[in-house]
């Protein structure tokens, strides 16, 4: 790699990294089968800043029965800590592709951990839900912008036949973290008060922006893409509209929206809209030049199949880490701490096999690997459908590992096969259309799985004769037991059934190699 050249900007002079050198091929034994010191360097402070944010997202989860009392509210309106921290990231991360491009990578990495450390800082200093969700919504601005810088530096950097291994590293932030956010949580909870969740982050935050800051060199060179203004509210309307009114019928928004469920004109409204939007956005992106969101990178075929799947997945996925702290806490009374712990093996599982998991998909390609881990995740929801208050807890922990290690086995395979498919110019808008559609279908997935257990819950205590106020009588509390099993065994039918899809889809995966060189070139010549 040459020397490093110098990009002169209005306040700073930065060290750039020069342009990645042409492709190796997979059977190339040179130099470049090492990733270089400055590299590693460069990559791992993202990945610790990643972690970090990304911990958050499910962080709140077991903490939410001490909030609800704590703070008095409902838990449809406690659901919105969870809800609208990945809807405010699905309105952040389609502008991504524009940014990375637009501003150098120490920039947006400033301008990320600041925004989240500040909305660390608001959050625990919050004196009540309406100030807490406003620093949910910072904490969820500089999340949107770590994980797409995060996944494009690794496709600068990391030639394709070593990406499986990198993104394997890359899954321990995107699905270890929100995994093992319920254990911190229920180390804390049960000792401290909520608001250390925020205290306890806040200084490692700081200290990895202080770190970046002082360490960081850019990646690539900036370029001038222009900003289509009107793209950005459409945006905002199509991902935040078919989000919100997903939450609103399972009563997230606060306002009755589980008594109207989805014959609430909130809903119907919300849904519209966003639908709407939607179709707009689609039409405006593929006509304009230099678009927000840059959908040619569906004309890929592997890089499209990737992108059902993990939308799928992340729905299953995500909703599990809501549904099962519920279920250990109001089903089987365990405490917060207990519950965290019992959900520590499946964490710790996922980190260790998923790099693993990505050197495999580097030597054998995806195929194995994610039709193993697809069918043991369809067997393994289907086994949730069955669960209750008498089923052992070890092999509770049994299956939640075997669940993670599953989707360890679809996630990064199904990743990197998608985005290597991906010429140069479009690595920034796959990252941003990846990481969109991961946090809408988790979003939408967590809304609609709690609909159906609320729905279950409503079910069963109204053939049971109970209403609202009786439901809270203690002579009735073994009956709201039995009612809330039920609702989280119907939700998990649901999660089961949505997981036929990435099973059935993952036959289809074959494995993919980038653009040469010259088509490289080519291709980014044309568009």
């Amino acid at each position: 790699m040459s020397e490093n050249r110098k990009l002169q900007t209005a306040s700073e002079t930065v060290d750039v990294l020069p342009e990645p050198s042409p492709l190796p091929s997979p059977n190339d034994t040179s130099p470049s089968d090492v990733t270089s010191a400055r590299d590693q360097k460069i990559i791992g402070t993202l990945l610790v800043a990643a972690f970090i944010v990304i911990l958050n997202e499910t962080i709140m989860n077991v903490a939410v029965p001490k909030l609800m009392t704590e703070l008095n509210i409902s838990a449809s309106v406690a659901q919105w800590l969870s809800t609208g921290f990945m809807l405010t990231m699905a309105v952040i991360i389609p502008t991504t592709g524009f940014l990375i491009q637009k501003f150098t990578t120490r920039t947006l990495f400033i301008a990320a951990l600041s925004l989240f450390s500040l909305g660390t800082l608001v959050s625990g200093a919050a004196p009540g839900f309406p100030v807490l969700l406003v620093g949910r919504v910072l904490q969820a601005c500089g999340t949107g912008l770590m994980m797409p810088l995060l996944m494009t530096v690794i496709l600068t950097l990391i030639p394709p036949h070593r990406r499986g291994a990198a993104m394997g590293t890359v899954v321990i932030v995107i699905a270890v973290a929100p995994a093992i956010g319920p254990t911190i949580s229920g180390f804390v909870v049960n000792s401290y008060s909520w608001r250390f969740l925020f205290f306890l982050v806040l200084p490692i935050a700081l200290g990895a922006l202080a770190y970046g800051y002082k360490t960081l060199v850019n990646v690539g060179k900036p370029s001038e893409p222009k900003l289509d203004v009107v793209s950005v509210p459409i945006s905002a309307l199509a991902f935040g509209g078919i989000v919100y009114g997903f939450s609103a019928a399972s009563g997230g928004h606060g306002d009755g929206g589980a008594a109207g469920g989805w014959s609430n004109p909130v809903v119907i409204a919300s849904l519209a809209i966003g639908v709407a939007s939607l179709i707009a956005f689609v039409l405006r992106q593929l006509k304009l030049e230099s678009p927000l969101l840059n959908l040619r990178a569906f004309g890929y075929s592997m890089y499209t199949l990737s992108v059902i799947i993990v939308g799928t997945l992340s729905m299953a996925m995500f909703s599990t880490f809501l549904l099962l702290p519920i279920y250990l806490q109001q089903v089987h009374h365990f405490s917060s701490l207990k519950t965290g712990l019992l959900m520590l093996p499946g964490g710790v599982l996922m980190g260790i096999s998923s790099p693993i998991t990505g050197r495999l998909f580097d030597r054998y390609g995806p195929k194995v690997l994610t039709v193993t881990g697809a069918t043991f995740l369809l067997i393994v929801l289907w086994q949730f459908t069955s669960v209750n208050e008498t089923t052992p807890w070890v092999k509770l922990v049994l299956m939640h590992c075997a669940m993670m290690l599953s989707i360890s086995c679809v996630m990064t395979p199904v990743n990197t096969t998608g985005l290597n498919q991906l010429p140069r110019y479009l690595h920034s808008h796959g990252t941003a259309i990846s990481s969109t559609t991961q946090q809408v279908a988790g979003a939408v997935g967590t809304a609609l799985l709690v609909t159906i257990m609320s729905n279950g819950v409503q079910s069963f205590l109204s053939k049971a004769g109970i209403n609202a106020k009786q439901a809270l009588l203690p002579s009735n509390a073994e009956i709201v037991r039995d009612a809330t099993n039920y609702g989280i065994q119907s939700a998990y039918g649901v999660a089961a059934l949505l997981a036929i899809i990435p099973f059935v889809l993952v036959f289809f995966l074959k494995r993919t190699h980038a653009p040469d060189e010259g088509e490289q070139e080519r291709i980014a010549m044309a568009h």
